[in-house]
């Protein structure tokens, strides 16, 4: 018996306005997504990437189609419920690594918990946890002025996974890292699906990081590229794209 996706994609469509013009942004994307994987989406500049992403984060709607994500149609949710949703099921790693200059890493991972009102004790062993999970816990003290690119990252990363989501969404979070550091983060990202089940989607233009996904999307102009028509690097294992 096959097993349910995690996230399912039906014609979705996305449409901006530029002044008097109208910019697809996504084109008829139908895909489905499975359970504990590391999906690497990979495209140039303009392909539609961070749009895909924000479709399926709960970030922004489409203008037709219909997302599903874990069972619950993402794309038909009223705004509270989409507030829940991203608070509870999707975890965020953006470019930009977002971390409070005041707070230490440790800080920053607990903020999330704080809104949560999590007991201390409670709050202390999840900050440590994750802090371990991404190879930190001797950073936990540093202030982020005091801590590298690649560990502000992993700081971020292990933020985005503090209320437990079932999904991890990364849009470019290799940008600012140089190959090395960019390895590092790709190897985190699969050590939380091989050791604690997290799905995790990533927009990457770095071709030495797509091999290191279970399943490779392509975008270009808005809509997916069909199996026979990718151009990946021969490293990158492609499960192909419905």
């Amino acid at each position: 018996m096959t097993a349910e996706p995690l996230v399912e994609l039906e014609s979705v469509s996305k449409e901006y306005r530029n002044g008097a013009a109208r910019v697809h942004a996504l084109t008829e994307v139908t895909l489905s997504l499975p359970h504990r994987e590391l999906i690497v989406v990979h495209g140039r500049s303009g392909s539609g990437k961070t749009t895909f992403l924000n479709m399926i984060g709960g970030l922004d709607r489409p203008s037709s189609g219909r997302i599903t994500v874990d069972g619950a149609e993402v794309s038909s949710l009223p705004e509270e419920a989409l507030v829940d949703y991203r608070r509870e099921t999707v975890g965020f790693v953006f470019q930009s690594f977002g971390l409070i200059s005041i707070l230490t890493a440790a800080e920053n991972v607990e903020v999330p918990l704080r809104l949560r009102r999590l007991e201390p004790a409670a709050r202390a062993e999840r900050v440590h946890d994750l802090l371990r999970l991404v190879d930190l816990s001797d950073r936990a003290n540093h202030r982020p002025q005091e801590l590298s690119g690649g560990e502000q990252q992993r700081v971020a990363i292990a933020r985005a996974l503090a209320n437990e989501p079932r999904l991890l969404i990364a849009d470019e979070p290799t940008a600012q890292l140089d190959s090395q550091r960019g390895r590092t983060i790709m190897s985190v990202m699969r050590k939380l699906v091989d050791e604690r089940g997290v799905s995790v989607i990533v927009a990457t233009h770095d071709p030495l990081l797509i091999g290191m996904g279970d399943q490779v999307v392509q975008l270009r102009d808005g809509a997916v590229v069909p199996r026979e028509d990718e151009v990946v690097p021969a490293a990158a294992r492609v499960v192909g794209s419905s």
